[in-house]
């Protein structure tokens, strides 16, 4: 049972946490939420525009109350530079999802049609499947996965969230 289905308080809260760029330090970061039961229900991370900083992005179902001790327990990993709650913040929120699809030639018209709508683009064709890359919100991937599901989908790899808040960091100065 997930925390969400225990606590009628408990959201769905972004966190932004940037790190030192060192070996061990996502293992820490993921193995704080497992030692204190925290499900992650998303999680990505890459390089950020500062030299040996990561930028990770963690999706979490929480309460205030837990959000504010998750945070406390990332800053106590020494790795660790900044954690920033940008949930109520004006964010810019994308996914990026790769979607093979089982593709005969009476359907692939239609198939490249629906692609078409979505802004999405086809990245490989072969004899029987069709490669689709899709960007954009989740509600927006997750549309579009639904319309394929009927052609049958043989393999489906999403990003989860990544997230940047809007002009100015807003949550920057949030510790």
């Amino acid at each position: 049972m997930s925390l969400a289905q225990n606590h009628d308080n408990y959201s769905r809260r972004t966190l932004v946490v940037l790190m030192e760029d060192r070996p061990g330090v996502l293992s820490n970061v993921s193995n704080l939420f497992r030692r204190r039961n925290y499900n992650i229900e998303s999680l990505t991370v890459g390089h950020s525009e500062t030299p040996d900083i990561s930028r990770m992005t963690v999706v979490v179902y929480a309460s205030d109350a837990v959000l504010e001790q998750v945070s406390k327990q990332l800053y106590k990993l020494i790795n660790v530079t900044k954690v920033i709650d940008i949930t109520d913040d004006d964010a810019v929120i994308r996914e990026l999802a790769l979607i093979r699809v089982h593709a005969v030639s009476a359907s692939r018209a239609e198939i490249k049609q629906l692609v078409d709508i979505f802004r999405a683009q086809i990245i490989d064709v072969a004899h029987d499947s069709m490669t689709i890359e899709i960007t954009g919100t989740e509600d927006k991937v997750d549309s579009l996965i639904e319309i394929l599901r009927p052609f049958g989908i043989k393999e489906l790899t999403r990003t989860g969230r990544v997230a940047m808040v809007r002009g100015a960091l807003q949550g920057a100065s949030r510790r």
